[in-house]
């Protein structure tokens, strides 16, 4: 049942202040600068200041170390191969006998000559032998050792983000609208993979799941209420900017390991999101937000085209039908809703900012603005966070967000007070001393234990698991 305008509207006026908020996270105020509006802003939140790295590769606060699980061009995978390039969205699972098991992207797009570390063709894995791009499985013991890795899927183009699954599973996603005979492809991507990190038999003839559409797919999260089954999922791209998505399963469909892969084509519905203020009002941009704690009721409507045959699915809406957003990134369940990310704004949005984070109660209907980044003027200093991207939500607290913005990268944490504070910060320099870059933060996860924290640096592609005193921070 979709949340009309007028309803929104008068649920706002009988609460005065707009609908309440949902979540433990709360409202987080984490521009430049709003720690000092804070309560408590005294007292700094987090884990004290980050440590200079002697190795020059990941700054942390005292009493917290790193390790290297994965590095492009060092370690290997069972067959021999390196290790692929170009870290990107993971995830944590249970393994046998104590062992972590972690599934990761690799956002490698295009032909594979293009790559010197492409995901390597395993026997039976392979969606397009073209295509450089795909998953491996890492297991790490219980002691944090790298045991072994290998491949998940291969022949996939540009696996950004994805999402874990209630059933165990991993759907990485296609950042790309490449159709066969563009860009060196010879089968159609844009497309949602499932990813089985305990059955290495189950990826076998990889099949698209296209109930999902086909578009330039960042992030997907399944909502674990059995009663409705939809998945999220959000879109990068510009010109026009994006769009969020909610598919909504066929009568009866119940999800489950295979599942999703055995969905006719057309299966269910592919809704874009449109949202309104409390006056009823239709929003363009999610860049219109300003303040945090901005709420916005939302409805759903009908993607035409899933599969986007002569058309992108975001450029099948006219204006005024649908609510877009610049480079909608990361997302992650928890709270009893989603955590949606949309990393920053710029001349292609009616507002700029550095970033955004909001939570979407599927109760409710609302979208409610929880973490706003005012730009940051002077990214090539440590300080000011910008251009989130990946995020989970903390067994300690609060949400951890991998950074990728302008200059200086970092894990950080933001609290429910509405604190923010450093976690790691990226000291390997792949630019000049002149010019010094340093490449974005992804993939970060807990274990299930909630002991460790593993993240990746994208460039060239390294698997970090980082253990310490975690608490309240």
């Amino acid at each position: 049942m979709s949340l009309s305008r007028r309803e929104f509207a008068k649920r706002s006026a009988a609460t005065g202040a707009g609908v309440a908020l949902a979540g433990s996270v709360g409202v987080l105020a984490s521009a430049p600068g709003a720690l000092a509006a804070q309560p408590g802003a005294g007292r700094p939140p987090g884990y004290g200041p980050l440590l200079a790295d002697p190795a020059g590769l990941l700054a942390l606060p005292a009493g917290f170390t790193y390790r290297v699980v994965t590095r492009t061009g060092v370690t290997r995978l069972e067959s021999g191969e390196s290790t692929p390039s170009n870290h990107d969205g993971t995830a944590a699972f249970a393994g046998r006998r104590g062992t972590t098991l972690l599934v990761n992207n690799h956002e490698l797009k295009g032909p594979r000559a293009n790559w010197p570390h492409p995901v390597p063709l395993a026997d039976g894995l392979v969606y397009d032998p073209a295509a450089a791009g795909g998953c491996t499985v890492v297991e790490v013991a219980p002691h944090g050792d790298h045991v072994a890795e290998w491949v998940g899927i291969a022949g996939t183009s540009t696996n950004c983000a994805g999402g874990t699954t209630p059933w165990g599973t991993w759907l990485t996603c296609e950042e790309t609208e490449d159709k066969a005979g563009q860009n060196g492809m010879t089968k159609d991507h844009g497309y949602v993979f499932e990813v089985d990190p305990h059955d290495r038999r189950a990826a076998r003839h990889p099949k698209p799941v296209k109930a999902l559409g086909r578009y330039a797919h960042e992030a997907v999260v399944v909502d674990p209420d059995p009663a409705r089954g939809h998945l999220y999922l959000t879109e990068d791209a510009a010109g026009p900017n994006g769009l969020f998505y909610r598919w909504v399963p066929p009568h009866g469909f119940r999800h489950g390991r295979g599942r999703l892969r055995a969905l006719a084509d057309d299966a269910g519905v592919l809704q874009a999101f449109t949202c309104y203020d409390s006056g009823g009002r239709f929003v363009d941009d999610l860049s219109r937000a300003t303040h945090t704690g901005t709420v916005y009721g939302v409805d759903w409507t009908t993607v035409p085209d899933r599969d986007a045959r002569t058309t992108s699915v975001r450029r099948q809406f006219h204006d005024g039908e649908v609510t877009r957003a610049r480079k909608l990134e990361g997302m992650w369940w928890g709270d009893g809703g989603v955590y949606v990310v949309a990393s920053f704004a710029r001349e292609e949005s009616p507002v700029r900012h550095d970033g955004q984070v909001w939570f979407y109660d599927p109760r409710r209907r609302t979208l409610t603005l929880k973490v706003l980044l005012g730009v940051n003027p002077h990214p090539e200093r440590d300080g000011a966070f910008d251009g989130p991207d990946n995020i989970t939500v903390s067994p300690h607290g609060g949400l951890v967000i991998a950074e990728d913005g302008e200059g200086v990268q970092h894990l950080f944490g933001a609290l429910d007070d509405g604190r923010t504070y450093p976690i790691a910060r990226n000291e390997l320099n792949i630019g000049t001393p002149q010019k010094p870059e340093y490449s974005e933060f992804t993939g970060v996860t807990f274990a299930p234990d909630g002991r460790t924290l593993f993240a990746n640096i994208q460039e060239p592609g390294i698997m970090l698991a980082i253990t310490g005193p975690w608490r309240r921070p």
